[in-house]
């Protein structure tokens, strides 16, 4: 049987991390859109006071599998939330309960910071891991639709005049 093990990612683990992004990326069929360099990552996730944080899951000393995740806040709640970014486990390592093991951490994170949710996007034809969210109590938000601004829109909008 296979060890399985969770913990933190430190500062070496930055080029690990971005090399798993780029397979999620890959995935996902969006690898033209990772700009993502090791030196930024290092510098967002192991700062003083870091944007996101980042688990690595590992069988038998291999790491085999990721979760980079931040803390937002619902007002509604009055309470942080937990938002996880990204997960991905190796193909080789998949059907091991590794992404079980990862969201059950984060699950435990979000508790131990008093969140009052723990909340993620899926793409929508990713019919198996929506039927794995599924399957461990996740619901779908369907009332919701995402909005984005970026790039020249983000740049026009914040150099648009509000009065």
């Amino acid at each position: 049987m296979s060890a399985l093990t969770i913990r933190k990612a430190v500062k070496n683990d930055s080029q690990l991390i971005l090399d798993f992004i780029l397979q999620l990326a890959e995935y996902e069929k969006l690898a033209h859109e990772v700009v993502a360099t090791q030196i930024q990552l290092e510098q967002a996730l192991f700062a003083s006071t870091p944007c996101a944080y980042v688990i690595i899951a590992e069988l038998d000393n291999k790491p085999v599998g990721f979760a980079l995740y931040f803390f937002n806040f619902s007002t509604f709640l009055a309470k942080p939330g937990l938002y996880l970014e990204d997960l991905f486990v190796v193909p080789e390592a998949r059907g091991k309960k590794v992404g079980k093991a990862l969201l059950i951490e984060l699950a435990k994170i979000a508790l131990d910071s008093d969140c009052g949710r723990f909340e993620w996007w899926v793409l929508d034809w990713n019919t198996s891991a929506i039927d794995f969210y599924r399957s461990i109590g996740a619901k779908g938000m369907d009332e919701w639709t995402v909005q984005r601004v970026d790039g020249d829109a983000l740049v026009q909008l914040a150099n648009s005049q509000y009065k």
